[in-house]
C-alpha cells in the first residue's frame, strides 16, 4: 500500500510507483516504474508549498539556471524531479555562474515582487518572508528583509536594544552604502550552498528557493556566507557575464546581514553576533 508521498507522486505524474524510500523528516525519494525517481516534500504550511513551486517555476521560466521540474503541489505535498548527484567542477562553476547572471538578467517587476501564482507570505527556511513590492531597493531591503528579524531577535531577547541600535544605524545609511542603483533581479533568494546541488550530469542545480525580485548582489553574497565549493570558478563565469558595480565585494556584509538575521531569529545568539560583525563591517566601509 503506498505512503501519502506515493500517492501523491503517483497522482502529480500519472505513473505507477515501485518503491519509496525516506530521506529525512520531510523528504521521501518516490521511485516510478522506468526508474525514474522524483522527491516527495511533506510540509504543514500551504503557503511555503505554493511559493516553493512557484519560485521554481519562475526561475525555469528565465531558462537560465536549472531547477527540479515540478509535477505539482497540494496543501501539504510537493513533487519535482530528483536532482542526481555528482561531484563539483571547475567546468560547472564557471557555467554556472553565467547561468546565474542570466537569471538576474531576467528580472522582476519591483523589489520584493512575489513569483507568479507565489503568495505575498512565504517562507525563507522555516522563517516567515513577506514578499511585499517596493519601489528602491534601500527602502525595501530595511523595511521588509532587515527591520522584522531584527525586532524578533530583540522581542524574543537574543539581541539588546542597544546592539540592535548598530543594525538600525546600517538601515538609516542604507542609500549611501547600497551602492549604484540598479533594477530589480530575480533571485534564488536562499542561495547557500546546501540549495546549490552538483549533479550527475555535470550541471548545476538550484533547490529550494525563496524568489522574489531583489538585488544580484544579494544572491552572491549567500554563496560567501557559508561557503560553496568552487565559489572562485562561479564567480569567474558570473563576472564573464555581468561583472558586478564596482565595490560588490565590500558590500558582502551589508546583504549578509539579512539571513544572518533570518538565522538568529531561528537559531539564536551566536548567529546575532555575526550579524553585529556584519553591520559593523557595513558602517565601517
Amino acid at each position: 500500500m503506498l505512503s501519502a508521498e506515493g500517492a501523491a507522486a503517483a497522482r502529480f505524474t500519472g505513473r505507477p510507483v515501485t518503491g519509496e524510500r525516506p530521506v529525512s523528516g520531510s523528504l521521501t525519494e518516490v521511485t516510478l516504474d522506468a526508474g525514474r525517481v522524483v522527491m516527495v516534500k511533506r510540509g504543514d504550511d500551504p503557503d511555503a508549498l505554493r511559493a516553493e513551486a512557484a519560485g521554481l517555476r519562475w526561475l525555469a521560466d528565465a531558462g537560465a539556471v536549472r531547477v527540479p521540474a515540478v509535477h505539482g503541489h497540494d496543501r501539504h505535498r510537493l513533487v519535482t524531479d530528483r536532482v542526481q548527484p555528482g561531484r563539483p567542477s571547475a567546468r560547472a562553476a564557471i557555467r554556472f555562474g553565467r547561468d546565474l547572471a542570466a537569471l538576474h538578467r531576467a528580472g522582476a517587476p519591483a523589489f520584493g515582487a512575489p513569483p507568479p501564482g507565489g503568495p505575498e507570505n512565504a517562507t525563507i527556511g522555516l522563517a516567515p518572508l513577506r514578499n511585499v513590492p517596493g519601489a528602491d531597493w534601500p527602502t525595501w531591503y530595511a523595511e521588509h528583509r532587515v527591520l522584522p528579524y531584527l525586532r524578533s531577535a530583540v522581542d524574543a531577547g537574543t539581541l539588546r536594544p542597544a546592539e540592535a541600535a548598530v543594525v538600525e544605524d546600517v538601515c538609516e545609511r542604507l542609500p549611501a552604502l547600497a551602492g549604484p542603483a540598479e533594477p530589480p533581479a530575480r533571485l534564488h533568494g536562499d542561495l547557500w550552498n546546501g540549495n546549490v546541488l552538483w549533479g550527475a550530469d555535470g550541471q548545476v542545480w538550484l533547490i529550494d528557493p525563496a524568489a522574489h525580485g531583489g538585488h544580484r548582489e544579494t544572491d552572491l553574497a549567500m554563496l560567501h556566507l557559508f561557503g560553496c565549493p568552487r565559489l572562485g570558478e562561479i564567480l569567474e563565469g558570473y563576472e564573464q557575464a555581468a561583472p558586478p558595480a564596482d565595490g560588490w565585494a565590500d558590500r558582502i556584509a551589508l546583504h549578509q546581514l539579512f539571513p544572518l538575521l533570518v538565522h538568529t531569529v531561528l537559531f539564536g545568539r551566536g548567529y546575532g553576533e555575526q550579524a553585529l560583525t556584519a553591520a559593523r563591517a557595513a558602517l565601517s566601509r
